[in-house]
């Protein structure tokens, strides 16, 4: 005789920190004939929220743990999610002209090393065109002027809603989001820059480090909100360098930090591991 092996779940929740919250959660999931695989909490002193991420493998259908879960959310105002552990996250990628974070991203997904499936790849120019090509990842052009961008950017939205995307990451897609479009993603967009800002904006900006005599070069990956480049940071990592990296060789190291910030960033929101607590998160590693 066999028994179907249980599915396992990743739940993940937001609340008012409250006692109790802990034990009704794990017993819920125990009453549905949950067991627990990994469980990680944190309450926030400062804002008053109880955060949570919980693996369990259970045996009870996805429809019975939504509704014994309703219950307990309802008691404690929680905000949640409930997914399948490993369920790759339906995600395009926007870029420009830099290749190195996409095709890291793609490299990782095709070697099984990131939960996600790339559905297409959007861009404003056409150089990256044969990259997506060699993946096997649909490539489209939409191109932004000044005088096209919300055109631009309703062909985008349009184009999300119509793949069904969960996750935009913009993988050095440069040009900066309207408002409408940073509110439409809210929490499912994730961006990456370089460490200079603000003090090295526009053009060049490893060319300006240079001159200024940098120690230390870096990346931050954030969710991407209307303030520009101030959104809540997921992940951020440095390097250090010396008087004797030129300029080139300070975009070659900038750009493997981005892409290695850009590929955690994304797992981690793909593993469900990223809560947003006001303009900061929770990382559950």
């Amino acid at each position: 005789m066999t028994t179907e092996a249980p599915d396992h779940w990743v739940l993940t929740l937001s609340c008012p920190d409250r006692p109790g919250i802990v034990h009704a959660v794990a017993g819920v999931l125990a009453a549905n004939g949950g067991n627990i695989t990994e469980s990680q909490q944190f309450g926030d002193a400062g804002t008053g929220l109880f955060f949570m991420r919980v693996q369990v493998e259970s045996a009870a259908t996805e429809a019975d743990l939504e509704s014994a879960l309703t219950e307990v959310a309802t008691e404690f105002s929680m905000t949640w999610s409930l997914d399948r552990v490993g369920r790759p996250v339906r995600t395009v990628v926007m870029v420009s002209t830099a290749a190195h974070c996409l095709n890291d991203l793609l490299f990782r997904e095709r070697e099984g090393r990131l939960p996600i499936q790339v559905v297409a790849v959007v861009s404003n120019h056409t150089e990256l065109a044969p990259m997506a090509q060699f993946y096997g990842v649909p490539f489209h052009h939409i191109p932004v002027t000044r005088d096209t961008k919300p055109a631009a950017e309703r062909a985008l939205l349009d184009l999300v809603d119509e793949l069904d995307a969960e996750l935009v990451v913009m993988a050095r897609y440069m040009q900066i989001l309207s408002d409408d479009l940073c509110r439409a993603l809210d929490g499912r967009i994730i961006n990456i820059h370089h460490s200079f800002l603000p003090s090295f904006k526009g053009a060049r900006p490893y060319a300006q480090a240079h001159d200024r005599g940098v120690k230390l070069i870096g990346a931050t990956a954030h969710y991407a909100t209307a303030s520009l480049d101030e959104g809540p940071i997921i992940e951020q990592d440095v390097e250090r360098v010396t008087h004797a990296d030129d300029a080139g060789e300070l975009v070659a190291i900038g750009q493997d930090v981005e892409r290695r910030v850009l590929a955690r960033a994304v797992r981690w929101h793909a593993e469900h591991r990223v809560l947003i607590d006001g303009h900061r998160t929770v990382v559950f590693r």
